[in-house]
């Protein structure tokens, strides 16, 4: 049987919840030595407390292995609720096909890269905080941008973005890292969402309402490449 595995980004929080556990349960107890009914509530309580944050920051393991590098892996746990055409102004200044998985507070919150290449840009922008399932929080919530470019030279995009109880985004990718599939991308605490963008173009596997898995799910193709043939010089003909 396989140890569970817990996020690095959650040992912290694991450990101060236990320290917080005791400094709640112990008072409890020397108080209300004649009630021991509110001893086990309190206890119960605060056990659940821990019993989430662990679940929370599960770090399942997940290696796919697939051969076509034009393939979209989900980025996120999570249900696809936006699969459409958008303008995208914060980086490309045109349509892009986006696509967003929004992540509840029970998904795993850790985030994949979706495809392989090079990282170009990796940036966080301060914002507000409302529910990730809303439009506007794509462009109005507190969000980071990473850019990848494939080896063919598309330009994918991924979002980040908080929702109204994530208050943390941790980005792992930096300008000029090598994008590898199967390795974390960052990680988002509590509800939150990831956008994607597309060249419209993709070939999309997912529909709206749909649940995917980070890391597992293959949710688009990227076109293939058009060859560029040269025109082939036209023959000379011979004056009799």
């Amino acid at each position: 049987m396989k140890k569970p595995r817990i996020h690095r980004e959650g040992r912290g929080l694991i450990v101060g919840t236990v320290l917080l556990l005791f400094l709640i349960n112990i008072p409890v107890y020397m108080l209300t030595a004649d009630k021991h009914w509110i001893f086990g509530i309190t206890l119960a309580l605060t056990a659940l407390l821990l019993v989430f944050v662990t679940y929370f920051f599960r770090n399942p393991v997940r290696v796919l292995e697939i051969d076509d590098p034009n393939f979209i892996i989900a980025p996120a746990d999570g249900r696809v609720v936006v699969v459409e055409p958008t303008e995208e102004n914060e980086y490309f200044h045109e349509k892009k096909l986006q696509v967003s998985i929004f992540m509840s507070p029970f998904n795993v919150h850790a985030n994949w890269y979706p495809i392989e290449g090079t990282v170009l840009v990796s940036e966080h922008q301060k914002g507000r905080h409302k529910g990730a399932w809303l439009p506007k929080s794509s462009t109005e919530n507190e969000r980071s941008l990473v850019v990848i470019e494939t080896p063919s030279k598309v330009q994918i995009a991924v979002r980040q973005i908080a929702g109204a109880m994530a208050r943390r985004i941790v980005t792992y990718a930096k300008p000029g890292h090598q994008a590898h599939r199967n390795t974390h991308l960052g990680f988002i605490k509590l509800g939150s969402r990831v956008d994607m963008y597309l060249p419209l173009d993709t070939e999309m596997f997912v529909t709206v309402g749909e649940s995917v898995r980070g890391n597992e799910t293959i949710i688009a193709r990227l076109a293939d490449e058009q060859p560029v043939v040269a025109p082939k010089p036209k023959k000379k003909t011979q004056k009799v």
